[in-house]
């Protein structure tokens, strides 16, 4: 069976204004929470650490260290 990029993470390179997309797929995976962010709603992430964050909170919590 056919896998389409619906089906898969995508592998995304981050920079300080967006993202390059490595390889086609539909989400990228929380760094902290394992939860799977839609492409379309990826707002959060860390260039040093090219780390994607579901939420504003888990991304500033990532940076100070406290998960």
């Amino acid at each position: 069976m056919l896998m389409s990029s619906a089906d898969r993470p995508a592998k995304l390179a981050y920079g300080p204004n967006g993202f390059r997309v490595l390889s086609p797929g539909h989400y990228v995976t929380c760094a902290v929470t394992g939860e799977q962010i839609s492409l379309e709603t990826l707002r959060y992430w860390s260039v040093e650490r090219q780390e994607a964050y579901a939420t504003a909170e888990i991304a500033t919590k990532r940076l100070l260290g406290q998960v």
